[in-house]
């Protein structure tokens, strides 16, 4: 596997290096040495799987607050998102800055999300899904969300919004959030 940090410290893409012949390929996703390489020493402890109807839809941006911060890798393994990530870890040199890569079944790419950061993606493609590792359970009083049009945050999504559940909708400014949330 190839790991690229980016300039968000901590968060890598990762590419697996697939071995192809007459049959397709094989590829390792997840191999415990190369990740403890790059810092990784937790163990993931829930593995979920999203699927999105709808081109264009937007799911996110979410996290988990202490004591249920989370890493997260993810997979995308069928269509393709445009995966972001939002540093929101308070003192970083890069807080609320954002990063975005596209996820694909043709370009393998995994995204290794740091704890202190918000995740969301929009899909690209009509039934799309993503594998989710993470290193937490979800507890849901630790909860939280950024609205994806955060002007703050300026992301430039890719496509017009298809669809946004009720609660990603409801999310408050990140104005609101800082002012009062310990992340």
């Amino acid at each position: 596997m190839i790991f690229r940090e980016t300039h968000l410290g901590g968060a890598y893409v990762i590419e697996p290096e697939p071995f192809r012949d007459e049959r397709g390929f094989f590829a390792r996703t997840f191999c415990r040495r190369e990740f403890e390489a790059v810092g990784h020493h937790k163990e993931f402890v829930q593995f979920n799987h999203s699927h999105t109807r709808q081109k264009g839809t937007i799911r996110g941006l979410h996290y988990q607050r202490p004591p249920h911060a989370e890493v997260k890798l993810i997979r995308c393994i069928k269509g393709s998102v445009f995966d972001v990530i939002v540093d929101i870890r308070r003192g970083s040199r890069t807080f609320l800055g954002h990063f975005s890569v596209e996820l694909s079944e043709r370009n393998m790419k995994m995204i290794y999300v740091p704890e202190g950061f918000a995740h969301g993606f929009q899909a690209l493609e009509a039934g799309t899904e993503l594998i989710y590792h993470h290193t937490a359970y979800y507890a849901p009083d630790s909860e939280g969300g950024i609205r994806f049009d955060d002007p703050v945050l300026g992301i430039e999504w890719p496509l017009p919004v298809a669809e946004l559940s009720e609660k990603d909708e409801a999310y408050p400014g990140l104005s609101r959030q800082f002012s009062g949330i310990v992340l």
